[in-house]
């Protein structure tokens, strides 16, 4: 590897990250980057809290797919090169722009402003690898990689714009964009007479790629936050069971941040830094983190209509809504764990259970309740794993025990 990053240096020494055995920081500029994706977290938030349907839950979860992708593409190019290097710093607000216009295009995205959206995303999706490739030169080891890249991203590309133009298909379409950007690195963006690429080849800077999702996760929560004290502060009363549901919508988002932050952000970082393999990692970090702050968001959503309506009956899509939330965010922090410790905790698997049985429960109590409980779940699953990773940690279990 110290033989490639040489290589990597001898061609392109003021863009490609400088590997001296520290671990990289998040730059400002990245920061600066990502706030672009706050706005497109509240812009899903509240469009899919606008349209509560399944029609809607559908077109929510394709661009929220859609939002990840761009973000995530641009989080490995700013991996493997040096954010404070001038092109690259130029390539990052020249996506931000575009990625404001995508994103204040997303409420319309199935509707008038389709072909806006589409055409933006495939400017960030296809701009931003052309936009590398030019700059590595033709014999460099990363071009490859970006090649592939480049012909998987641009037949996405062309359903996305299909998808814009054509409304009666719009939704098929899309699907079929995001699977080709999902799914292709999972097989080396393979093209026949291309090749496909390695993970061991991505030399990428594991600790930065770990920090650059925690970020996101913090994104995710914060929009959670913001949703909760901006329900509250236009609620009209400040009545007892609208005080009590920001409390409970708060504590709640205390125990999301708690499961992630408290058990296992630093340990995943270690674990992508010292992996054989850290591009593999890196690749299911990214796979995982779309299912954990997906769960953020429809929990966001689900702690709005509690605060705005704390004694309404709950119906099928609030159910779903305010039990699925907390599921996704469980399952998908178990997931990441798999990777990380290489189980899957038992905390999570009860907790798991826990919101199984209470759905067909949901249906005879109010919003408030279901909320109240599904909290009671989070705080129990993240009390628990976090007592059993502190005792691991002071030697009071084995290193390798199976009970959390």
């Amino acid at each position: 590897m110290n033989q490639q990053i040489r290589h990597h240096k001898s061609h392109q020494p003021s863009l490609l990250r400088v590997r001296d055995g520290h671990e990289a920081r998040v730059s400002f500029v990245e920061l600066f980057f990502d706030l672009i994706y706050v706005f497109a977290v509240t812009q899903l938030s509240h469009s899919l809290l606008e349209k509560l349907t399944l029609e809607g839950a559908i077109q929510t979860l394709v661009l929220w797919f859609a939002v990840w992708l761009a973000w995530q593409y641009t989080a490995w190019v700013t991996n493997w090169f040096d954010p404070e290097a001038l092109p690259i710093r130029t390539l990052l607000f020249a996506i931000m722009l575009v990625g404001l216009l995508m994103a204040a295009a997303l409420p319309e995205a199935f509707g008038e402003r389709a072909l806006v959206f589409a055409i933006a995303y495939a400017a960030i999706q296809v701009g931003r690898t052309l936009y590398v490739l030019a700059s590595l030169g033709r014999d460099h080891e990363l071009a490859a990689n970006f090649r592939r890249m480049l012909g998987w991203l641009s037949v996405s590309a062309v359903l996305w714009i299909a998808g814009g133009l054509l409304p009666q298909y719009r939704l098929g379409l899309w699907i079929a964009a995001v699977a080709c950007e999902y799914i292709s690195p999972m097989i080396g963006f393979y093209l026949p007479g291309m090749g496909r690429s390695r993970t061991d080849d991505w030399t990428i800077e594991g600790g930065h790629l770990a920090e650059r999702c925690q970020l996101f996760v913090i994104v995710a929560l914060g929009e959670t936050l913001l949703m909760t004290g901006a329900t509250l502060a236009h609620a009209h009363e400040w009545e007892t069971p609208v005080l009590v549901a920001f409390i409970v919508t708060f504590l709640g988002a205390v125990a999301m941040w708690w499961m992630y932050f408290d058990t296992s952000s630093k340990d995943g970082s270690e674990a992508i830094v010292r992996s054989d393999d850290p591009g593999r990692i890196g690749a299911y970090f990214h796979y995982v983190h779309v299912a954990i702050v997906a769960g953020v968001i429809l929990s966001a959503v689900g702690n709005e209509l509690v605060i705005a309506h704390p004694d309404q009956r709950i119906d099928v899509l609030h159910a779903a809504l305010l039990i699925l939330g907390p599921g996704i965010y469980v399952l998908g922090n178990g997931i990441y764990k798999q990777v990380v410790y290489r189980r899957f905790p038992l905390s999570h698997i009860a907790g798991l259970v826990m919101l199984a049985v209470l759905a067909p429960l949901a249906f005879f109590t109010d919003l408030l309740m279901v909320s109240g409980l599904t909290t009671a779940v989070l705080v129990v699953v993240a009390g628990w794993e976090g007592c059993a990773r502190r005792a691991v940690r002071l030697g009071y279990l084995d290193e390798h025990a199976t009970d959390f």
